[in-house]
């Protein structure tokens, strides 16, 4: 029986990540009284983008643009707008949210460098503008972009799945993941930072090429064979753990921190990666106990599939993430 856990880990994985997260970005800058330069951030796939349009309240007035290009699967809308008394205690709106999968980060930044950070929803595609920004709002805006990002991010989660595949001790797991969570959280704030300078596409490969390896110390574990990750579950999971910690700056980098915030966006960032990881494993080790009460018997290459078909998914990510870099 348990060795069909690893099945139903899989699917559950699958499950969860199976539409990736790619927010809007809007930023509205404030550089004179009462005008804004606008900057549109919409996901894009070559030259087709995703069809959302923002809605200014009443009175506003386009000065300037808007001027469209694509670069890097974006679509960039920039303009100029002025508004009589301003855009403080009215409402923005992001039409098509709500026939989409995804949402939009947005960033108002005053005269005196006061930034709102907030997010439209395709439940609630419409935020009001507030005169003094909540760091609370910052702060929860933050956590819940860190545990979207996670918990829609299929290679982090098939990296958690195969570690909990093959770290079978209580005690030991929860040391590994500490360990996979101090790692990235390190390197996490050392690229945003601008401390550390990596090139995304490389270490998205090698983010792939991880996980292939811990699958086949998953293969190797259930033919009797004791591998590196088995014996040094903590040093394995920390050095990988630094390698995912670029990813999750790159992720982040997507949105940006607010200037006048670094420290808590980072943070609570952080945080939200965090929550999900642990809800992640939390649906893994009960799915584990519900299975264990099932009366079935299982074919004995059933533990088999998880790491097959984990590594197998890997290693067509290790091949397009390298192709997609070399000139």
């Amino acid at each position: 029986m348990k060795k069909w856990v690893a099945i139903f880990l899989l699917g559950l994985g699958l499950r969860v990540v199976g539409h990736e997260s790619r927010p809007g970005y809007l930023e509205m800058r404030e550089t004179r009284p009462d005008t804004y330069e606008v900057v549109w951030k919409v996901p894009a796939l070559g030259d087709r983008r995703l069809s959302i349009h923002l809605e200014f309240p009443e009175g506003t007035q386009v000065l300037a643009g808007p001027a469209a290009s694509f670069s890097d699967n974006a679509y960039f809308e920039r303009q100029r707008i002025s508004r009589r008394g301003g855009l403080v205690g009215t409402s923005v709106t992001v039409n098509g949210l709500a026939a989409t999968q995804t949402d939009a980060l947005v960033r108002v930044i005053g005269l005196d460098g006061t930034t709102q950070t907030t997010r439209a929803t395709p439940e609630h595609p419409r935020f009001a503008i507030e005169e003094t920004p909540s760091s609370l709002r910052l702060a929860w805006t933050y956590t819940v972009i860190g545990g979207e990002h996670i918990l829609l991010g299929m290679d982090h989660l098939l990296f958690v799945s195969a570690l909990v595949l093959l770290v079978k001790s209580r005690r030991k797991l929860i040391g590994t993941i500490t360990a996979f969570t101090g790692a990235h959280s390190l390197t996490l704030a050392a690229a945003t930072l601008g401390w550390v300078h990596v090139p995304g596409p490389p270490v998205e490969a090698c983010i792939a090429l991880s996980i292939v390896f811990v699958a086949a110390e998953v293969l190797q574990r259930g033919t009797g064979r004791k591998g590196l990750t088995e014996r040094w579950p903590w040093c394995v999971a920390f050095s990988f753990g630094l390698l995912h910690g670029l990813g999750f700056a790159g992720a982040l980098s997507e949105v940006g921190l607010p200037p006048q915030a670094i420290p808590i966006a980072l943070l609570f960032f952080n945080v939200g990666v965090e929550l999900g990881q642990l809800a992640f494993i939390g649906a893994i080790l009960l799915g584990i106990a519900f299975l264990r009460k099932i009366p079935l018997r299982w074919p004995s290459w059933g533990w088999r599939v998880a790491p097959y078909a984990i590594g197998c998914v890997a290693a067509f990510w290790v091949v397009e993430r390298t192709v997609a870099f070399i000139p």
